[in-house]
């Protein structure tokens, strides 16, 4: 890896890492039980299927989306490289079988060839700093046949009727202060870190066919992440409900043959 971009995943690994100390206060990262813990997990039972799969999940931080899927009775292998959030992950589930945390870079595993069944990441893919080497290695270490779920989205600035929404938030920002569980004081850091990423001037899915085909990826397909969407605004507040409709979010599912 060279410098410049060794130099980029050290301040990643060390914001998330700070981040870690209020990650499930913010909204968006915590997965609440019932409806939207029944949303985020409707799409990974449905591309997983009911027989028992050995998964790898990436960039799992503080383990929400390691629930779903463990509560689904995969065996989770939940890597991430902030050791302060692979502690509030264990905490979280300690105890648990079929299930192990590992310290390890997402864009260069070090796990073994065609070793896992699937492979599920959330809001990683906006972050990584060589797509193409990455896609490659997640297709290495795929098992023929293997899955590649997807969930992300566009961060770099609201969708045309998501600027509305970004107006209303800041109004009520104005009226009864920030909240600062969401990104608070961190906020100026992660633009930053965006303006240094591939993806930092936006993510769309139509960016990452042409990535995918060429490491080897078929089957590609796209889902809503409306329903998500949906069921997050059923409890949310008015700030959190319009949060919602600000960014292009999208599920992509693809298979190494």
């Amino acid at each position: 890896m060279d410098g410049v971009n060794f130099d980029l995943k050290e301040e990643i690994r060390d914001y998330w890492s700070k981040r870690s100390e209020t990650f499930d206060l913010a909204f968006g990262h915590r997965i609440a039980p019932g409806p939207e813990a029944d949303a985020w997990q409707k799409p990974i039972r449905k591309a997983l299927g009911p027989e028992p799969k050995r998964v790898l999940e990436l960039a799992c931080g503080t383990g929400e989306v390691t629930r779903l899927i463990h509560d689904l009775g995969h065996d989770v292998t939940a890597l991430d490289f902030s050791e302060a959030m692979l502690k509030v992950a264990r905490a979280k589930h300690a105890g648990k079988e079929r299930l192990r945390f590992i310290l390890a870079d997402a864009e260069n595993t070090l796990e073994p060839d065609a070793s896992y069944d699937a492979i599920i990441c959330r809001h990683l893919v906006w972050t990584l700093t060589r797509p193409e080497e990455t896609f490659r290695e997640w297709f290495r270490i795929l098992k023929p046949g293997g899955l590649l779920l997807v969930f992300d989205g566009d961060w770099a600035g609201p969708k045309p009727t998501g600027r509305i929404a970004s107006l209303l938030i800041s109004w009520i920002d104005r009226l009864v202060g920030a909240d600062k569980n969401y990104d608070g004081a961190l906020s100026t850091r992660h633009a930053r870190i965006m303006s240094a990423l591939p993806f930092g001037q936006g993510l769309r899915p139509n960016m990452l066919l042409p990535l995918l085909r060429s490491a080897g990826f078929t089957d590609i397909a796209l889902h809503s992440h409306a329903p998500i969407a949906r069921a997050q605004r059923k409890n949310a507040n008015l700030r959190n409900r319009l949060r919602t409709l600000v960014y292009r979010r999208f599920i992509l599912a693809c298979r190494r043959p």
